[in-house]
């Protein structure tokens, strides 16, 4: 029955049920964290391979000795088996070293000291610089944009994408000089963004010249179902609505092979690699291409990123709908909380009682489960409605994330019964 159909005392009663529960959970010496989006072991086994390449042939297609200088653009061989993935024409695809966050930062700070291809000048000499931020968003993209004091303008993350009538608003601003944006499986929702809407930020009208979007496709191919989603192209997309210069996309293998030793990419218009790399090479003389190498001699081709991901799809699927049948069962009768069920990606997101999602983290915390801190995806940490947690099934074995799932419900029933009680 749904708290709308309860009396106080049966309120009552079910805090009492639900309390009694909680502190047996806390007896029993959990510990457990389900605060970030890590591969577990076996999925990092699956790449267990590269560990033993390149071996003593360590040169490139073309011959060149990997483990020297040079080479600012990353192996030829590895960009041509990301560039369909990320729909940018091999030429216009940079492979770096291990996070696509460095790549974000670069791009960031390079802007902000000389500002982009088509800018007049620094952003960083503008009365102020602000960003979109469709949100839930990532944590770490808003923390970038806080490290460097541009303001963040949260707008809502739709099923389809961001809400684009709030955008187009926003972009009527100068100084609102980019949005991110996670198109496929976003973190945390999972929300995908259709090509109608991918269309039209596109084809927006900003006041900026020099407006981006930042396209971070960390989960282009990271499917949950038999279902492969396609990601917008939103490079096509902008070219074809005369704004070449508008999107930076990024990928990274961190979640397809290695997360701490893997390789990050980046690709836009001729004009913004041409840009990206001459502030690049004032920075590195060039990648770690003996990693880039041992990459592309284990993946082989686009398939082959695809067989990998399938092994990692047979280990995250279980744990997912582990998550969503725990919900379900523990919570769905009591309409207390939403969730999401994604097809791909690394998070479930959970909307609990507005006003409680802190108190839900605490009592999470105090029972021996870490979870992300409530807020972390909104800009400043702060979400408005007290309402969102995020879940991040991967790490834990299956056992693990049934136990920590059965006391994050239970708090989350608790907190909800705290808050009838006190109105």
């Amino acid at each position: 029955m749904t708290f709308d159909t309860l009396s106080s005392d049966q309120i009552q009663a079910l805090l009492d049920e639900q309390t009694a529960a909680y502190e047996t959970l806390k007896a029993s010496g959990l510990k457990l964290d389900l605060t970030r989006g890590k591969p577990s072991p076996a999925q990092l086994d699956l790449s267990n391979e590269l560990l033993s390449m390149p071996g003593a042939d360590f040169a490139d297609a073309a011959g060149t000795d990997t483990r020297n200088y040079g080479g600012l653009t990353g192996l030829t061989e590895l960009r041509e088996i990301f560039a369909p993935i990320m729909q940018v024409p091999v030429e216009q695809v940079v492979a770096g070293d291990n996070a696509s966050l460095a790549m974000m930062h670069d791009n960031l700070v390079f802007a902000l000291f000389h500002g982009v291809a088509d800018s007049e000048q620094p952003w960083g000499v503008e009365e102020a610089v602000k960003f979109i931020c469709p949100v839930p968003g990532y944590d770490r993209h808003f923390a970038l944009l806080e490290e460097y004091g541009i303001e963040m303008l949260p707008v809502d993350l739709l099923d389809d994408g961001p809400d684009v009538a709030a955008v187009r608003e926003l972009v009527k601003d100068p100084a609102v000089k980019g949005m991110w944006l996670v198109p496929t499986y976003s973190n945390p929702t999972g929300a995908v963004v259709s090509e109608a809407v991918a269309a039209e930020l596109a084809a927006l009208e900003t006041a900026a010249p020099d407006f981006r979007i930042f396209w971070d496709n960390a989960y282009a191919v990271h499917h949950l179902t038999e279902q492969h989603t396609k990601t917008a192209d939103i490079l096509g997309l902008c070219s074809a609505s005369g704004h070449p210069n508008r999107p930076v996309i990024f990928a990274s293998t961190s979640k397809v092979t290695f997360a701490g030793s893997g390789v990050c990419f980046l690709g836009s218009s001729a004009d913004n690699i041409e840009w990206y790399l001459k502030h690049l090479a004032k920075r590195t003389i060039g990648p770690d291409k003996v990693n880039q190498l041992r990459h592309a001699r284990f993946l082989k081709s686009v398939d082959g990123v695809h067989a990998l991901m399938d092994g990692h799809r047979e280990i995250l699927a279980p744990k997912f709908q582990a998550v969503v049948d725990i919900l379900n069962a523990r919570l769905g009768e009591h309409g207390v909380a939403s969730w999401t069920e994604p097809k791909g990606g690394y998070f479930v997101s959970l909307d609990v009682v507005d006003g409680t999602a802190s108190r839900v983290i605490q009592l999470a915390r105090e029972a021996g489960v870490a979870m992300t801190p409530a807020g972390a995806a909104f800009p400043y940490g702060d979400d408005p409605r007290d309402r969102n947690i995020r879940i991040a099934p991967s790490y834990p074995s299956p056992e693990e994330l049934a136990a920590a799932i059965d006391v994050l419900a239970t708090c989350v029933l608790i907190a909800a019964c705290e808050q009838a009680l006190a109105q």
